[in-house]
């Protein structure tokens, strides 16, 4: 296995990171068994290849990059001098510090050391890129970046980009880190109970999962279908009516993730019943046909009951949606067995 950091952006730390381990799990990965560096900022994550951790910055939404430990202190120049006996050009900045340098002298220290080896200093458009970073108790650290987040792709997906539009959508970065804490994997079958504009359905699609979805508004089903389309997915099957009891033509046995964002009447129609009764009432039935480990993913905009009996609740993390409003993400996984597989 390959020990890998994330840096996890600002916008949510808890949220960020329990991002950046469930998408670990999902490439076969998991969470770091110890993190002797302690460096603020960083998650540490296990993966099972180099390669695979630069797929894994393909997937994050909120953070930045994901590196990869070369070496500590005092061996800093020495690792950056054969480096650059490999030829090619590299940047080197201090973690936190991405646009700072010049008077760094730790940072110039291991550039010239890296140029003296043959290499060269190129900060616009390096083949390498070098991190720098202090732990706690003083050891100077040097991390290679392996993968940088396209922090831009998930902007181009924002509301107004899209041909069909509502006044209030769940931020694609935020709806694709919900669904990498379903812990989506190619092929998984997602179900959607409340579709709504299809934020949740297009990034799970966006990660290879098989789509469903259910929604009581004819109009919101097709506009969902439409961005669905525009963003390069597509659903396996998208149903208009109440989810407490509609079903699938094409769709039965097991699920491997719910992934929804209720309704909660401001934006929504809940059909005049309260939000967390609609959910209370409607998650429990599709939650019963989630495989054994698979998980339900909910942004509740109230609190609720949950899934019912043998599930764990594993991420609880309020995060400010939009000005006026603060969602919980709530993840739930599987610890017994389905009740009801059909």
């Amino acid at each position: 296995m390959t020990r890998a950091y994330v840096e996890i952006s600002g916008e949510s730390s808890p949220l960020a990171a329990a991002e950046a381990i469930s998408a670990a799990e999902a490439m076969g990965g998991s969470r770091a068994s110890d993190d002797p560096l302690g460096l603020p900022g960083l998650v540490g994550v296990e993966l099972p290849s180099e390669p695979a951790v630069a797929e894994l910055g393909d997937r994050l939404a909120l953070a930045r990059r994901c590196i990869v430990w070369r070496a500590r202190a005092p061996d800093l120049e020495s690792f950056a001098r054969r480096a650059g006996g490999a030829g090619g050009s590299a940047a080197v900045r201090r973690l936190g510090s991405p646009t700072s340098g010049g008077e760094d002298r730790e940072v110039l220290a291991v550039g010239l050391a890296f140029k003296s080896g043959g290499g060269t200093i190129d900060l616009e458009n390096p083949q390498r890129r070098f991190w720098l970073a202090q732990s706690p108790s003083g050891d100077g650290h040097l991390f290679e970046e392996v993968a940088s987040v396209d922090r831009r792709a998930a902007s181009r997906r924002r509301m107004p980009s899209l041909p069909f539009q509502r006044p209030v959508s769940l931020p694609p970065r935020l709806a694709r880190a919900a669904a990498n804490l379903a812990r989506i994997r190619p092929g998984d079958r997602v179900i959607d109970p409340f579709v709504g504009t299809g934020a949740l359905l297009a990034e799970a699609g966006l990660l290879g999962a098989r789509l469903y979805g259910i929604d009581r508004d004819a109009e919101m089903v097709k506009g969902a279908l439409r961005n669905l389309a525009h963003l390069g997915t597509a659903a396996e099957e998208l149903v208009v009516g109440d989810a407490g009891d509609a079903e699938f033509a094409s769709a039965g046995g097991l699920w491997d993730s719910v992934l929804t964002d209720p309704p909660y009447g401001r934006a929504s129609s809940t059909g005049g019943e309260g939000s967390a009764a609609v959910v209370d009432r409607v998650l429990p039935r599709w939650a019963a046909r989630v495989r054994p480990g698979g998980r339900v993913v909910v942004i509740a905009s109230t609190p609720i009951q949950g899934p019912g009996p043998d599930w764990e609740t594993v991420v609880s993390v309020a995060v400010r949606v939009h000005r006026s409003l603060t969602r919980e993400f709530r993840v739930y996984e599987r610890t017994g067995s389905p009740t009801n597989p059909v």
